[in-house]
């Protein structure tokens, strides 16, 4: 019962902490393959509390004393996979497995831009429509490779909008270039739309 209380916890985050690890492990274009799961992330919660809630009953309802032969009550200490304490933790852990994807773009590394070399006088804002981001680690994993791009200057990121707006210098970078820096992540880029330049 415990398994399948911690097991669908993490399946239920699986969509954030996939991409983690994988930017983690230097292979982050695998990152995004569990994105699937993000829909059904509701119900895998709602089975994970059910299940905890069910363990917790049996725990602390009373328990029917076990009598041997003569009808002496047998004494019978628990194990600590059957104790209080192990619930506990198990608890505490799928609780935190449950939250994850509001707190994992504190475990990315933040995004930092390159100095480019001599800027031109004009830069373009493109918004990029991104699929498979859930949460705010999957756009703290596309942030990480945008900053990788030459010439991008500027970038807002957001999982909501389900979008990337990109401020880069024409003359050293282009719209296929930063789709293809999206793209290394796992995530697909469904199209991009040309915003007004802008002057520096």
């Amino acid at each position: 019962m415990l398994g399948a209380g911690v097991l669908s916890a993490l399946a239920a985050s699986l969509c954030c902490i996939t991409p983690l690890v994988a930017l983690l492990a230097g292979s982050s274009s695998i990152a995004a393959s569990i994105s699937w799961i993000e829909p059904a992330r509701p119900y895998l919660i709602g089975l994970s509390v059910l299940v905890l809630a069910l363990a917790w009953y049996t725990k602390l309802k009373p328990a029917k004393l076990a009598t041997d032969d003569c009808g002496c009550v047998a004494p019978t200490k628990p194990t600590f996979w059957q104790s209080t304490a192990f619930l506990v933790l198990i608890t505490v852990f799928a609780a935190g497995m449950m939250a994850f994807p509001m707190y994992a773009s504190t475990f990315y590394p933040k995004a930092q831009l390159k100095p480019s070399a001599a800027a031109t006088a004009s830069t373009k804002q493109v918004k990029f429509m991104i699929a498979g981001m859930t949460c705010a680690g999957c756009e703290e994993h596309v942030n990480v490779e945008l900053a990788k791009v030459k010439g991008v200057t500027a970038f807002t990121t957001s999982y909501a909008s389900r979008s990337s707006l990109v401020t880069f210098d024409p003359a050293q970078t282009n719209e296929d270039a930063v789709a293809e820096a999206i793209k290394r992540t796992g995530y697909k880029v469904k199209g991009y739309e040309a915003l007004s330049p802008t002057k520096n």
